[in-house]
C-alpha cells in the first residue's frame, strides 16, 4: 500500500469553492482504480490550508490515476486556486498499529 499526503494552501476567498471542487471529484476519485481511502484535512491553525491522505494498492495505481483524464481535469480547476506551492508526499508503513500493538502486549506479557 503507498499513502499519499498532498498539503495544499489556498487563498482565502478561494476555500469555498475548493471545497465546492473537492466534494464534486472526490466520490469520482474514491471509486477509481486503486484507491482504498481518500479524505481531506483543514489545518487547525491555518483555515486555508488542507491536505489530502490517499491510500493506494500500489505506487503505479497513484500513477495510473495521476496520468488520467480524472486527474487532469480535477487538477485543472483546482491549481488556480492555490496561494502556494502544494507539497506531496508517498509514504509506505513501516510499522502498523497492529504491529505496535502486538509488540506493546508481548513486552506486557515478557514482565
Amino acid at each position: 500500500m503507498l499513502i499519499r499526503i498532498v498539503r495544499m494552501t489556498f487563498a482565502p476567498d478561494a476555500v469555498d469553492l475548493f471545497l465546492e471542487r473537492f466534494d464534486a471529484a472526490a466520490p469520482r476519485i474514491r471509486s477509481f482504480p486503486g484507491c482504498q481511502h481518500l479524505e481531506l484535512w483543514r489545518d487547525a491553525d491555518a483555515s486555508s490550508v488542507f491536505t489530502t491522505r490517499s491510500h493506494w494498492v500500489s505506487a503505479e495505481a497513484l500513477e495510473t490515476y495521476r496520468e488520467s483524464d480524472l486527474f487532469r481535469s480535477t487538477w485543472s480547476t483546482v491549481k488556480p486556486l492555490f496561494a502556494g506551492r502544494p507539497q506531496a508526499h508517498s509514504y509506505t508503513v513501516a510499522r502498523s498499529a497492529g504491529a505496535i500493538e502486538e509488540r506493546t502486549g508481548q513486552a506486557e506479557r515478557a514482565e
